[in-house]
């Protein structure tokens, strides 16, 4: 099977080179999508901690209560 996503299938059949093709579109187009979400995931990590030290610099004992 790997060697059919790389393209070291031999023959001249069209529905082999044909599905070989769909096969090589549709690993690129799934490592795109893993390059999208891992981008994603980083952004949101670094919200994460962002707000993490937000939170941490509040000072509860100077903080005013909250209206009823």
């Amino acid at each position: 099977m790997a060697k059919a996503l790389l393209g070291y299938v031999g023959g001249s059949d069209p529905r082999v080179l044909s599905e070989m093709r769909r096969l090589q579109q549709r690993v690129q187009d799934l490592e795109s999508e893993l390059v999208r979400i891992q981008a994603e995931n980083d952004a949101l990590s670094a919200a994460a901690r962002h707000g993490d030290s937000l939170l941490e610099s509040i000072d509860v004992s100077q903080a005013e209560p909250a209206l009823a």
